[in-house]
């Protein structure tokens, strides 16, 4: 069973988005130079070029618990501001933790519409022809979740229907939501000092 783990910056400025760019870079190619496979399913990009707020990826292959372990908790950068010269703050934290991937059983086939599509993208021979795309509506809440990037329509319907239950989390459940927030940046704030990984300088250069 794959494993999805979250990349995140958190409520951090843009330099922790830029670390948060950088990190899930070098976890992705520590993952594939282990035999994993890495999909992205999801990235929320930050407000300066080359940032990121959020990804979701997806891994798959032997090993994943031992892998995630080296990987998981607070991941520190130390270096100048890429954005504000002369910023004296040289600490940025980023943050890692693994995530279940959700059950196709979590809903009920009646309360689903499911439609596919053709994926759209911006041309040439990679365009995907066949309708692969998939769009689900949640009838009672009439909540609606997209996935189209997988060339695989059974892979973008697994994806919909993630995307669709952390909408209904966030919808029926935004009190529980909010305490769990509450508790990551608790649990950020209090790991700063105890960093599972810590990268330095421009070109990330890790240090034990």
């Amino acid at each position: 069973m794959s494993t999805w783990i979250q990349i995140t910056a958190g409520k951090g400025p843009a330099e922790c988005g830029y670390a948060a760019h950088h990190v899930m870079k070098r976890f992705s190619g520590d993952a594939r130079a282990r035999r994993l496979k890495v999909v992205t399913l999801e990235t929320i990009t930050g407000p300066r070029p080359g940032t990121l707020k959020s990804a979701l990826l997806s891994l798959d292959g032997p090993d994943i618990e031992g892998f995630v372990a080296s990987w998981a908790g607070t991941i520190q950068w130390i270096g100048q501001s890429p954005f504000r010269p002369g910023h004296k703050r040289k600490n940025w934290f980023v943050g890692i933790y693994a995530v279940t991937p959700p059950e196709e059983t979590d809903f009920r086939d009646k309360d689903l519409r499911i439609d596919t599509m053709r994926a759209s993208g911006p041309g040439g021979q990679h365009v995907n022809t066949s309708n692969t795309a998939i769009r689900i509506t949640h009838l009672p809440s009439r909540l609606v979740a997209v996935a189209q990037e997988e060339r695989s329509q059974h892979l973008n319907k697994k994806l919909a229907l993630a995307r669709l239950k952390e909408r209904l989390k966030t919808r029926n459940d935004r009190s529980t939501m909010a305490a769990q927030h509450a508790q990551w940046e608790s649990h950020t704030a209090l790991e700063r000092g105890n960093p599972v990984r810590v990268f330095h300088g421009p070109g990330f250069k890790e240090t034990r």
